[in-house]
């Protein structure tokens, strides 16, 4: 909570990232040939519709742009009860863990994506 009662702005990111965490869990078996490599936010953003309010239940919807060579956006939509109250976006980069520099997307990653468009 800050100072007006409402829920800290830094905690709508957490919320878009509990959202990303949860969708490499559903993919980590498809991913563990590829552990080499790892996801990495470059970019965030967050833009603040309605103040929420502790207690609540926040929906967090998040969604996939098209895929780059070494990066995707995703996307997310934050809502309680049915009204909006952020979006945000988020730039992942896939990386070599090693190195650190950027590889190409999983075929996990990208070939699903690829089919909903076709």
């Amino acid at each position: 909570m800050d100072a007006l009662g409402h829920v800290n702005n830094s905690v709508y990111f957490r919320y878009m990232e509990q959202a990303r965490v949860e969708w490499m869990y559903s993919l980590a078996e498809a991913l563990a040939p590829e552990n080499g490599a790892l996801a990495v936010v470059v970019n965030a953003s967050c833009n603040f519709k309605v103040p929420l309010v502790y207690p609540a239940d926040v929906e967090v919807r998040m969604y996939l742009g098209d895929p780059g060579r070494t990066s995707i956006g995703s996307y997310y939509d934050l809502s309680v009860a049915g009204q909006r109250c952020a979006d945000g976006a988020a730039r992942m980069v896939w990386t070599d863990r090693e190195t650190g520099k950027p590889v190409p997307l999983p075929k996990a990653v990208v070939a699903p994506l690829r089919a909903a468009a076709d």
